[in-house]
C-alpha cells in the first residue's frame, strides 16, 4: 500500500505503508540510534512526534515485553528507510509492524532517510504527516495543523500511585516518566511513589519524601508553568534530581532561560564532558529545547556538563542547595550506561542532607 510522507516545506517522499492503516500528522524528528526502537518509540517524550529512524533497517529483533517505556506510547508515526520483514532475537514476541496495528501508530517504509535527515538537518524539525494522498488537501490540513501546547498534561499520570520498597522515600514528578528511570531507583531499593506534573509544593512535603526526582517529557518547558513555583517551593528542604526535562524545568525556576533548538539532541551516542574533572560520558539524549548559558545566574547554579559536540548545557547544580538536574538520560534505555552513577550520587545527596538534618536538629 503506498503511503506518502509530507514535509510542511513541500518535500514529498513516496513508501509502502505498514503499521495502522491509518494517517497521521505531528513534528518530525530523527532518532540517530542503531538500536532501541522499541524503548524510542513507547519513550513518552516523543509525544506527538513523528519518528524518522537514520539506521537503516528497523525492527530486525522484534518486540518484547521487558523493554517498554510505557506501555500506551502516544509517538504519531514511524518513518524507517527499510522495515525488517523477519524478527530474529530469543526475546521477541511479535514484529514490529503488529506492534505498531496493535497501538494504532502508522508506518512508512521505502522513504529515503538520509534524504531526509539532511533536509531536516538544514531546515530545522517541522510539521509533517504521513497520508495516503500527496494532494493539496493534504498540505492544507497540514498547514492549518496548531501544535498542542499541553503536552505533559497528555502524558502525566493524573494519580499518585506507589511503587513500594523499603530504602529511601523518593517523590517521582511524573513529566512523561520513563519506566527505567523507576528501575534505576528500584535497583537501589528506593520506595518510590509517582506524583502528576501539577503536584504541589505542599503536597510534596505532607509526603516527607528522603528526595524528589524531576522526570522526563515532551515538549517546551515553558508550557508547565505548575511546575516552577513546586521546585522553587522545595529546593533546599528536599534534595532534588531532574532529568531531562526535568532539568529544564530546574533552570527556568532558577531564573535560566530556554530556547528551541534547530533539530535537538535524540540519539545515544552524544558526547557529554563533565567539566570539575574532565570525564567524558556517551549519553543517551532525547530533547528539542535547551537552557540558554548565557542566562543562568551563576550565584545561583554551576553548569557542570556540556555537550562537546555543540557546547550546549548538559548538567547544573545549585549552589546553596543540594539540588541538580542533567540534560541526557542517566538511565541510559536505550544507550550507553556510562552516566548512571549520577542516581547513586542522587542517594549520596540523600544520606548527606539527612545526616546534616540530624546535626541540626
Amino acid at each position: 500500500m503506498k503511503r506518502y510522507l509530507i514535509l510542511a516545506d513541500g518535500s514529498i517522499f513516496e513508501g509502502e505503508g505498514f503499521g495502522a492503516p491509518t494517517t497521521t500528522t505531528g513534528e518530525i524528528v530523527f532518532n540517530t540510534g542503531m538500536s532501541g526502537y522499541q524503548e524510542t518509540i513507547t519513550d513518552q517524550s516523543y509525544n506527538g512526534e513523528i519518528i524518522a529512524f537514520t539506521y537503516p533497517l528497523i525492527g530486525n529483533y522484534g518486540i518484547n515485553r521487558d523493554d517498554y517505556e510505557s506501555i500506551a506510547p502516544t509517538c504519531k508515526g514511524v518513518v524507517v528507510h527499510e522495515a525488517a520483514r523477519l524478527a530474529s532475537n530469543w526475546r521477541n514476541q511479535l514484529s514490529l509492524d503488529e506492534f505498531l496495528k496493535q497501538k494504532k501508530i502508522p508506518g512508512i517504509t521505502g522513504i529515503d532517510t538520509r534524504r531526509l535527515t539532511k533536509r531536516l538537518r538544514t531546515e530545522g524539525t517541522m510539521k509533517a504527516s504521513i497520508v495516503d494522498t500527496a494532494d493539496e488537501h493534504a498540505f492544507d490540513q497540514l498547514n492549518a495543523l496548531v501544535l498542542p501546547k499541553n503536552q505533559v498534561q497528555q502524558v502525566s499520570t493524573t494519580k499518585p500511585f506507589p511503587s513500594p520498597a523499603t530504602g529511601k522515600n523518593v517523590v517521582v514528578i511524573d513529566f512523561g516518566l520513563k519506566h527505567s528511570v523507576l528501575r534505576e531507583l528500584s535497583k537501589r531499593q528506593c520506595n518510590l511513589t509517582v506524583m502528576p506534573y501539577n503536584t504541589t509544593a505542599e503536597e510534596i512535603i505532607q509526603l516527607a519524601p528522603d528526595g524528589v526526582l524531576l522526570s522526563n517529557g515532551p515538549g517546551d518547558p515553558k508550557d508547565v508553568p505548575e511546575a516552577l513555583e513546586m521546585i522553587r517551593g522545595i529546593q533546599g528542604k528536599i534534595p532534588l534530581f531532574g532529568i531531562c526535562l526535568g532539568h529544564q524545568l530546574f533552570a527556568l525556576a532558577n531564573g535560566a532561560d530556554t530556547y528551541k533548538m534547530k533539530f535537538g539532541h535524540r540519539g545515544f551516542n552524544h558526547p557529554v564532558r563533565e567539566i570539575a574533572t574532565g570525564r567524558i560520558d556517551f549519553t543517551s539524549q532525547n530533547h528539542g529545547y535547551a537552557v540558554d548559558a548565557h542566562s543562568i545566574n551563576k550565584d545561583n547554579l554551576l553548569i557542570t556538563h556540556i555537550e562537546i559536540n555543540d557546547g550546549t548545557v548538559e548538567g547544573l547544580r545549585h549552589r546553596q542547595y543540594p539540588a541538580f538536574s542533567v540534560q541526557f538520560h542517566p538511565d541510559a534505555t536505550p544507550g550507553p550506561h556510562d552516566a548512571d552513577h549520577l542516581f547513586d550520587e542522587f542517594m549520596e545527596m540523600m544520606d548527606a542532607f539527612a545526616k546534616r538534618s540530624r546535626e541540626n536538629a
